[in-house]
């Protein structure tokens, strides 16, 4: 299991991968962003193509991870300097079909690993096409797109509602490596990040992003250890997805009808919250 961590600080990056963090993830999407998620409680990274080779030196080989942004007129222009500035994985957000991706592929020109960042209604229909383009290396499902692009409440229904089994499904059978969402630090949230490592097993999911709030949205090293214990998080995270590795495939179906339920709890809790919002302001 590859636990991500979004940084561009080369001593947090150099700090978090000490502490058993698999990969440093450097966020350069831009465009598109605001209009999708301006309105929601989330983290726009303001990340630039100089952080790269910054956070390079701080790096091992093989694991300093980079979202550029969608396929657009500068799409050369800006692969290429990523790949000259250190980056060994490359990740493709928002794209809606097999020819994005193509473009994509053929312009890293497997001059770094690629990973499609599967966050739209068309990716998910056009899945198998897309990971058939030669070039293609791994994928993540990002549920925070998704399930705004489905018009739902919570990040976590697609992961419910069988949307992410049958993407899985289709992962599995092509025999591509992925991801899927984030994950927060074990016994906090409204859905347990217990529940969320149980479905990666349960799926055969090998990589998951820390969320901005397993530390706080802590900016130095010093921030982060005077929140927590960080390498004592990342490792109840591996061994709460270890356990769950030698669990019984019935421990893992009861785990997912749990999750469900939990789910569906937050989506009504929500859906009333925002009934009486409605009905205050009139």
């Amino acid at each position: 299991m590859k636990f991500l961590m979004i940084t561009n600080n080369p001593e947090v990056a150099a700090f978090a991968v000490a502490s058993g963090v698999d990969r440093i993830f450097i966020d350069l999407e831009l465009i598109g962003k605001q209009q999708r998620q301006g309105h929601l409680d989330t983290v726009i990274s303001r990340h630039a193509v100089q952080d790269v080779a910054l956070v390079r030196g701080a790096v091992p080989p093989g694991r300093l991870l980079v979202r550029i942004n969608p396929i657009h007129e500068n799409s050369t222009a800006e692969i290429d300097a990523v790949i000259e500035a250190g980056a060994d994985i490359l990740m493709l957000p928002m794209f809606r079909g097999p020819a994005e991706v193509k473009v994509f592929a053929d312009t890293v020109r497997g001059r770094a690993r690629t990973c499609l960042l599967v966050e739209t209604l068309d990716a998910a229909q056009w899945l198998r096409d897309c990971v058939r383009v030669p070039g293609i290396d791994e994928v993540h499902i990002g549920l925070n797109d998704l399930h705004l692009e489905r018009k739902q409440r919570f990040m976590f229904e697609p992961l419910a509602d069988g949307m992410v089994d049958k993407l899985a499904a289709i992962l599995r059978e092509e025999g591509v490596p992925f991801g899927i969402g984030g994950v927060a630090r074990i016994g906090e949230g409204m859905l347990p990040a217990e529940l969320v490592l149980a479905e990666h097993v349960r799926l055969q999911s090998s990589a998951a992003i820390l969320s901005r709030t397993f530390h706080r949205q802590a900016r130095t090293v010093d921030e982060i250890r005077q929140n927590m214990d960080f390498p004592g998080e990342v490792q109840k995270l591996r061994d709460s997805y270890n356990e769950h590795l030698s669990a019984a495939p019935s421990d893992l179906v009861e785990a997912h009808e749990e999750l469900r339920r939990r789910v569906a709890q937050i989506v009504a809790a929500i859906q009333s919250r925002d009934a009486a919002g409605r009905t205050g302001a009139a």
